[in-house]
């Protein structure tokens, strides 16, 4: 195989993706939306699946930790499984919205298909007790969960690696955006 112009073709599906300049009002209206919620000692929540609730996990400590935005997130494996007995997983997330969320918090759902089912009950929960969702899926451009948000960050790749790892920088673009730089002390 003749890798030189594999990964170029590879690294153009991520210049492509990740420096869209559609983003950019995503980006701004997500950095509002985590200044008020900062001003008004509100939260951050943030889920996923699978990958995407690492890179939830992460950002719920780099909101928290570097942009001092109170940020929680629902990958607790006891979490998880005594929602999951209790409620069906489908309703896992909806239900951690329901007894951890508060209006004028916010929720950050990470979902490459957009479809997953938990996400989009804990979104339309959201919804229902003045949250406002914040969304990162990819895949098909008519998803559920990229319907029912209030800022859909959406990557147009059905390459799960490639939108991974594009919402994690969009992500962490918007911690440094509060930041307001990108190289910082972390300690």
């Amino acid at each position: 195989m003749e890798w030189n112009s594999w990964l170029d073709d590879y690294y153009a599906r991520y210049q492509a993706a990740i420096f869209d300049p559609a983003i950019r009002g995503s980006l701004e209206a997500f950095h509002a939306l985590c200044l008020d919620v900062r001003a008004n000692g509100r939260k951050l929540m943030f889920a996923g699946n699978g990958a995407s609730a690492s890179i939830a996990s992460h950002g719920a400590v780099d909101f928290t930790k570097q942009a001092k935005v109170r940020g929680v997130d629902f990958n607790e494996p006891n979490l998880i499984t005594a929602y999951s007995n209790d409620f069906g997983f489908e309703n896992f997330m909806a239900k951690a919205v329901e007894h951890h969320g508060d209006a004028g918090d916010g929720l950050v759902l990470i979902s490459v298909s957009g479809r997953s089912q938990n996400a989009v009950n804990a979104a339309r929960t959201a919804r229902e007790r003045g949250i406002k969702v914040v969304s990162f899926t990819g895949a098909k451009a008519d998803n559920p969960l990229r319907e029912v948000s209030d800022i859909a960050f959406w990557c147009d790749s059905k390459a799960y690696n490639i939108v991974e790892c594009t919402h994690m920088i969009w992500l962490t673009t918007v911690v440094d955006m509060l930041v307001g730089k990108a190289e910082y002390s972390v300690s």
